[in-house]
């Protein structure tokens, strides 16, 4: 028979029993509190996502709607002299911004100072190579009438820019920019701030291209023959493919491919990889640093290319969209099999990732230099519903590579118009903006003419957020891998359907390189519907934009440094005593949840040590 158990013991064993019993019931609650809050986290994080999503659709329907207006003789005639050059122009209402509207320039003298802005008037932005007028104005009809139909865009922009001040007020942060950059490279932008007169080309960002592509899988195949040493056709050869690298995001996943003699992939890939801002920095170095040798092999280029794509497609790796492969070149194959051999190649490549990937893969052809061979690079676009354009080196610096590497977005964009990708928007990857030096983000929407089919791209919307308010909300870091992975699912949340018919791909051609970029499957002439109709006065465009060029002649800091409390530019560049105005979360005025939780978790293993020596 057992000893029986003193009742000292009993007493102290029931006594453990029910704390631990307290215990579990407390640890249940406090996890189920840590679990309510992560979702009331979640819940926060994605309303403003939605709002932010329906700014920037509704921007879409505003510029949408001036288009409309775009040969009205209003338009025209309240255009001449009332818009506002970033490089020309003094605004108006300037004023130094200060507090948390705080952003650094650096002056003359290397002091950092403040900078000043105009938040009731948007700027307009040119790139140089297309500033080809007088006071930088442009020549172009076309980027005159982009300057003045999206003039009548400013008193819904500014009504925008006061909503979101009181909307941003609440987690301690200004109101960002909001903007429109056109097809051709022109850009609005409220509020009115400085930058450097270097013609900010907003084709170039991948905001702009991921809204008017879609997510995608990208390989650049780049010819490194030794015939690209002549002519400086190498040197643009690197600046197109750098051109396409920086307008990736992180939506998209890419790889590159050289080929000579034999191809190889840059980098040691075997496999396509997201274009984050640092997988985009070493592969532009690695561009950087290519040479060129050897005979001119393509079968060898694009077996290489698809050994590639299937290890990609084979392993899930791949964004799950369109297929872009970007092959540039100077000249006629020199080596291993000929251009038939090469159309066989791609035609069944092509058909394969359709029929077992449903995959679409689209080969952009693009004949880099003068006297570059044309008809076998035309020919592989033609034969596989691609498309060819020629790059001549004379009009190819600037604004004409750019607008040159525009075509394989452009494509997608027309595609990216239809009923089936409707109220389509992209996000791209958290980085430091340029005039604030704190982290943030943009959603961005593609703008079109929805009056003809297939819809015309005009251009991208686009509004920033700081990363702050996100982080407060998360508890995460800006710059952390778990952000990051946040914006990939979102960025990569939809896949554009891209259908057109042969016509309207060959209207595309037309509209990049004319009429000897077509491939002859239509008879049209003009392709009407998707080349733009010109307005009846075009000849009648102002030849003056700009209000005033009172900064003419005038550096950097003298028309941007400012002292607080002041609007005009001081004589001397009073250094600045903000670091840059960077909100840290821990510093917010809402209530730190992560110091809450983290005071709770200590306080419960506290209890549970007290517990373990009953």
């Amino acid at each position: 028979m057992a000893a029986p158990v003193p009742s000292s013991r009993k007493s102290r064993f029931y006594t453990t029993a029910v704390l631990l019993i307290v215990f579990a019931i407390d640890l249940n609650t406090f996890l189920c509190s840590a679990a309510d809050t992560d979702k009331e986290k979640e819940i926060a994080f994605q309303a403003i996502l939605q709002r932010m999503e329906q700014k920037v659709l509704a921007l879409r329907d505003e510029f949408e709607r001036v288009y409309q207006f775009r040969c009205d003789t209003n338009t025209l005639d309240q255009c001449g002299r009332n818009n506002y050059n970033d490089c020309y122009s003094s605004y108006p209402d300037a004023e130094c911004a200060a507090g948390d509207e705080y952003f650094e320039i650096k002056c003359e003298n290397g002091e950092t100072c403040p900078a000043s802005w105009d938040i009731k008037r948007t700027k307009v932005t040119i790139p140089d190579s297309l500033a080809l007028g007088p006071d930088g104005n442009p020549t172009d009809p076309e980027i005159i009438e982009s300057v003045c139909y999206t003039r009548l865009s400013d008193p819904f922009l500014l009504d925008n820019y006061e909503d979101d001040e009181n909307f941003w007020s609440q987690y301690g942060l200004p109101a960002s920019w909001t903007y429109f950059g056109a097809h051709n490279g022109m850009f609005r932008m409220l509020p009115a701030s400085r930058e450097e007169c270097y013609g900010y080309d907003p084709r170039r960002r991948p905001w702009f291209v991921a809204a008017s592509s879609g997510p995608k899988d990208l390989v650049l195949v780049l010819d490194t023959s030794g015939s690209m040493n002549d002519y400086g056709r190498l040197d643009l050869l690197k600046e197109a493919a750098i051109t396409v690298i920086e307008t990736l995001s992180v939506a998209d996943k890419v790889a590159i491919v050289t080929f000579s003699t034999d191809a190889s992939v840059l980098n040691g890939q075997n496999m396509l990889i997201r274009a984050t801002k640092e997988n985009k920095d070493k592969l532009i170095d690695t561009v950087n640093q290519i040479n060129a040798n050897g005979s001119t092999n393509f079968h060898a280029a694009f077996t290489e290319t698809f050994s590639l794509l299937d290890l990609t497609f084979q392993n899930e790796s791949t964004t799950g969209c369109n297929v872009a492969v970007l092959f540039m070149t100077d000249g006629k194959i020199t080596t291993g099999p000929g251009h038939e051999e090469v159309i066989e190649l791609v035609n069944t490549k092509v058909k394969e990732y359709k029929t077992d990937y449903d995959r679409t893969m689209t080969v952009f052809s693009f004949s880099l230099g003068r006297d570059a061979d044309e008809i076998v690079s035309k020919s592989i676009a033609c034969s596989t519903n691609g498309i060819w354009i020629p790059v001549e080196e004379s009009k190819a610096y600037g604004n004409d590579i750019t607008t040159a590497m525009a075509s394989y977005y452009k494509l997608y964009a027309l595609g990216l118009g239809d009923s089936a990708n409707e109220d389509f928007v992209a996000w791209v990857q958290p980085y430091e903006f340029y005039s604030r030096k704190r982290m943030g983000t943009t959603v961005s929407a593609p703008v079109y003419d929805r009056s003809v089919t297939p819809h015309l791209l005009l251009g991208v919307v686009g509004t920033d957020a700081y990363m702050d308010a996100f982080a407060e909300i998360i508890g995460e870091d800006a710059s952390s891998s778990d952000m990051l992975q946040r914006f990939i699912n979102l960025s990569t949340a939809r896949c554009p359907k891209i259908e057109l018919t042969e016509c309207e791909l060959d209207a595309l051609r037309f509209l990049g390189s004319g009429e000897r970029a077509t491939c002859g499957v239509c008879n049209k002439t003009g392709y009407p519907g998707i080349v733009p109709q010109k307005c009846a006065f075009q000849s009648d465009w102002p030849n003056q934009l700009w209000a005033n060029t009172d900064m003419k002649g005038k550096s950097y800091a003298e028309k941007a440094c400012c002292e607080a409390g002041f609007k005009d530019p001081p004589d001397v560049c009073t250094p600045s005593t903000n670091a840059v105005g960077v909100k840290s979360a821990s510093k917010s005025k809402s209530p730190n949840v992560v110091a809450i939780v983290g005071g709770a978790v200590a306080a419960a293993f506290l209890l549970a040590c007290v517990l373990s020596p009953i």
